[in-house]
């Protein structure tokens, strides 16, 4: 890989690369979903347990401050906005043998920026997958939401229980 870092393929761009899927993926199913279900019925995929719907979230995550009257589009914005910048410097600064945390990374970078596009463009997030069993119901959400859950229990799993291997392999590498 060249020392400038401009590679497109290479480290970190892979990871970028990766993101930028789970945008692409994200807007076409959120726009398949307008299409399908926005003035259509639900289908059900697995009966009494998952479905594809239409809604619109005007807060964020589980519809939190939805009726706050506006202000919270830009807020989340200017939060997700933030927050991606952060994660693309942490890629950035990976080691290149590392997989699972840019892997994990780039999960909640590109389901970041998924709903980052809906909610600056139009004031809300657009999801559709239910989960639901009897009169419980989950929050409905998307390919962004998943890619972001994901991408944070990869995160939490190496935290748990890698941390100390990369620590330790640091610590050898040094006392040679």
């Amino acid at each position: 890989m060249p020392k400038d870092g401009l590679q497109v393929f290479g480290h970190p761009w892979r990871w970028y690369w990766l993101a930028l899927a789970v945008i692409g993926l994200d807007i076409a199913t959120k726009v398949w979903a307008v299409e399908a279900f926005m003035h259509g019925p639900a289908m059900q995929i697995i009966p009494g347990l998952l479905r594809f719907t239409y809604a619109e979230n005007y807060g964020a995550a589980f519809s939190f401050l939805a009726d706050a009257g506006g202000w919270q589009r830009w807020f989340f914005g200017a939060i997700a906005l933030g927050f991606s910048a952060m994660v693309t410097v942490w890629l950035r600064r990976l080691p290149a043998a590392k997989r699972w945390e840019p892997f994990a990374l780039a999960l909640i970078l590109g389901g970041a920026i998924g709903n980052l596009w809906d909610r600056m463009l139009l004031g809300y997030v657009r999801d559709f997958i239910s989960v639901y069993y009897g009169s419980w119901s989950f929050p409905v959400f998307n390919v962004a939401d998943m890619a972001i859950s994901i991408g944070a229990a990869m995160l939490v799993i190496e935290l748990l229980f890698f941390a100390d291997k990369d620590n330790g392999n640091a610590k050898k590498g040094a006392e040679v």
